[in-house]
């Protein structure tokens, strides 16, 4: 049994850690805002997997079991809040859009984590007001729980460029595309080219952040054409691919 690392105040710091670092499995008493100023940063609990590129932060809430790894050279950005300040209103782990403004903010209010000067206290507030402002990303990848969505999903993670129809997938693992599709609305909410899709999304910020070429990271995720994952990263995201900060 993995033992699950206690650390009752959530660290303010800066940390580097190398493409295939890892953070392991641990919890806070305090909240958290995890982000990546270089690099990607993909944080999982038992719910699911949150993928970050740097425009996107990550909200951790008090008590949640979650593990870091590093795609890229990760330099990271931690913000401890105590569990009494949730200046999102958020029980659930989630991803944030991250402005210039706001990056810029964190990527301060970091550098020096143990100076509590004035100066310092009102960056933190200004830092806290844009958090508050900003849109919820929905890059949540669930982790399906029963036999049925667990086979479906390893097979759509070990290759994600796999574009056969749900009835061909159901028939190597034993079900009906109406079976699975239940399966997913019931356990996840999601509809199936909607799961894949964020599949496909997750892994191609992996990609990505270890420098693979935009068009090579549309052809290994599934999509048909460069200029078509470029529209659905776009949707996603707010930029394309090649535009990402520090990938």
């Amino acid at each position: 049994m993995q033992k699950i690392r206690h650390t009752p105040v959530a660290p303010t710091r800066t940390q580097r850690l190398s493409s295939g670092g890892e953070i392991d499995a641990h919890r806070h008493d305090d909240h958290q805002i995890v982000y990546a100023g270089q690099g990607t940063v993909a944080v999982t609990t038992d719910a699911g997997s949150w993928v970050a590129p740097a425009t996107r932060a990550l909200w951790i809430p008090a008590g949640t079991v979650h593990r870091h790894q590093a795609h890229g050279e990760l330099d990271l950005h931690l913000v401890g809040l105590p569990a009494t300040e949730n200046p999102l209103g958020f029980d659930k782990p989630a991803v944030l859009a991250v402005s210039p403004l706001l990056r810029e903010l964190i990527i301060a209010y970091t550098r020096a984590p143990e100076d509590d000067s004035p100066p310092r206290l009102r960056l933190r507030a200004v830092m806290l007001d844009r958090l508050t402002i900003s849109p919820e990303q929905p890059l949540h990848l669930p982790t399906p729980t029963g036999p049925l969505l667990r086979q479906l999903h390893d097979i759509l993670c070990s290759d994600p460029a796999d574009n056969r129809s749900l009835d061909e997938l159901g028939r190597q693992i034993g079900a009906s595309a109406r079976t699975l599709s239940r399966h997913l609305h019931d356990e996840l909410g999601l509809t199936y080219p909607r799961w894949r899709t964020q599949i496909r999304l997750h892994h191609a910020l992996i990609l990505l952040a270890d420098h693979t070429p935009v068009t090579a990271v549309a052809h290994r995720c599934g999509w048909s054409s460069a200029s078509t994952f470029i529209n659905v990263f776009r949707r996603a995201f707010g930029r394309t691919p090649g535009s990402l900060p520090d990938v």
